[in-house]
């Protein structure tokens, strides 16, 4: 076996509930991706920078590197100017796996 796609994402997180470390394997991390954009982000909602760092300095401290993941996992969307971020729609994806961006 080389993944295991169905690991729930809890262990990724300590009993604070901030993020132990920023996974490096793709599947781990589009995973905790999926969940992070789930549990932090609302649909129908525009986000300023601002507001998209404190949502993931929460979790983590390393808020830039997550944003960055989230947006090049096209998990969220950012103006061309960088003002503002939605979350994307992920369509065939609930639960499912997210295609991998090389």
């Amino acid at each position: 076996m080389t993944s295991h796609p169905s690991r729930p994402v809890a262990d990724l997180f300590a009993a604070d509930g901030r993020l132990k470390a920023i996974p490096r394997k793709p599947a781990r991390r589009e995973a905790l991706l999926a969940h992070l954009t789930a549990t932090l982000f609302d649909t129908d909602r525009s986000y300023r920078e601002s507001e998209v760092n404190e949502a993931l300095l929460t979790v983590h401290e390393d808020f830039s590197a997550l944003r960055r993941y989230l947006v090049i996992g096209g998990f969220l969307a950012r103006t061309k100017d960088g003002a503002a971020y939605h979350r994307q729609q992920q369509p065939g994806s609930p639960g499912g796996a997210i295609p991998a961006v090389a």
